[in-house]
């Protein structure tokens, strides 16, 4: 069983100390595509966190229903009126 888990340690180790120049070649697009890929991220990261922060918010009653507001302030919604 010991020979099995050092020859699954030895390969990787093998493979990892004996690599190659592999003389790749990065053009300024490629720099170009990783930034907005970063740009991308971040934005969506942000507009997820704010949709599941005012979902949050709004269930521990952070926020203020349009129903609640107009109750409050005694103002007649356009939907009370026609009734």
């Amino acid at each position: 069983m010991n020979r099995i888990y050092m020859a699954l340690l030895a390969v990787p180790a093998l493979l990892l100390f004996s690599t190659q120049n592999a003389y790749a070649y990065l053009d300024p697009g490629t720099g170009s595509m990783l930034l907005q890929g970063l740009i991308g991220g971040i934005a969506g990261g942000m507009f997820a966190i704010r949709l599941y922060w005012s979902k949050l918010k709004s269930r521990f009653g952070g926020g203020r229903t349009p129903a609640s507001v107009t109750q409050r302030d005694g103002v007649d919604s356009p939907t009370d009126k026609a009734r």
